[in-house]
């Protein structure tokens, strides 16, 4: 009964706001919980730095600095992570990990009003149950998030930060936002309201020995889906190989994916069971480079 008193005086409903949540929000908690994420390593000290920021009363946003490829996305999967854990302080117990899915949001608006209109009751909602200890805390993830500034010219969703910006300045949202540091600087530092609300967390690219580790954490999963093996000398392999010949991409992005585009193209070509044909990894890697696998070989 008193849950439903507390509902009634929210302007969006329980069940308005879940029903935004499921058309526009990708649930990060509840795929973490359904076991939907690999394991992320390699990224407590950032998982760190996020959760002290969110716990914070003033300056309570983080926007996630890095390159293309070097796991922005899933450091948020590993805070999930951490949260279905019980891994956080009380704070964000049963905290919600939602991020916005804009593409889906802005599909079939007729322009910025209507697209901003779709957001608005899932900023509203989230934002009055803020101050309700009955309902978890709530954190929107943000993907690129320079695509939601003003300024930024040719996007989609330009000027979604303005529906943002009064619920931000009261300090009733948690936003996590991922972009890179130069994108950063042109969009959105521009505007000092937006700035002051957000403070920096760095990722640093992966080095060779520490994206092995990634590569060795997480292959399980990749086994798993391809029913074939992978051992630590193919891996060490392939970060080596794509270290050098995929030098414009990042780790460990670029070392993930040529690993399972190998193993893909070893069961194609042989079947499940066994263990991943090096020769499966040149091609992939040649195929993707224009190379000749025998001159990754080398």
């Amino acid at each position: 009964m008193a849950a439903a008193q507390t509902a009634s005086r929210f302007k969006i409903p329980d069940e308005e706001l879940e029903e935004l949540i499921h058309k526009y929000c990708r649930d990060f908690t509840e795929w973490a919980r359904l076991g939907r994420f690999d394991p992320i390593t390699g990224r407590d000290e950032e998982i760190d730095q996020v959760v002290l920021i969110l716990l914070q009363k003033g300056r309570k946003n983080a926007a996630l600095l890095a390159p293309a490829g070097v796991g922005k996305t899933a450091l948020c999967a590993g805070l999930a992570q951490k949260i279905v854990a019980g891994e956080v302080p009380d704070y964000l117990k049963d905290a919600r990990i939602l991020e916005l899915d804009l593409a889906a949001m802005s599909a079939g608006t007729m322009g910025p009003a209507e697209f901003q209109g779709r957001f608005l009751p899932i900023c509203k909602g989230i934002a009055e149950r803020y101050h309700d200890p009955s309902y978890p805390k709530v954190v929107l993830f943000i993907d690129e998030m320079h695509q939601v500034m003003p300024s930024c010219e040719g996007s989609a969703y330009k000027g979604l930060s303005e529906v943002m910006k009064p619920y931000l300045t009261v300090g009733d949202l948690h936003i996590i936002g991922a972009t890179t540091l130069d994108e950063f600087r042109i969009y959105v530092a521009i505007d000092p309201a937006m700035d002051r609300r957000f403070q920096k967390v760095f990722l640093s690219i992966p080095n060779v020995p520490q994206t092995i580790q990634i590569m060795k954490n997480l292959k399980a999963g990749y086994e798993q889906h391809h029913k074939i093996t992978v051992s630590d000398e193919v891996i060490e392999i392939i970060v080596n190989a794509t270290e050098t010949h995929m030098r414009k991409r990042n780790q460990p992005d670029k070392s993930i994916i040529m690993m399972d585009a190998a193993m893909a193209h070893h069961v194609k070509n042989h079947g499940t069971g066994g263990e991943l044909n090096l020769n499966s990894v040149y091609y992939m890697i040649g195929k993707e480079t224009g190379l000749h696998p025998d001159a990754i070989k080398k």
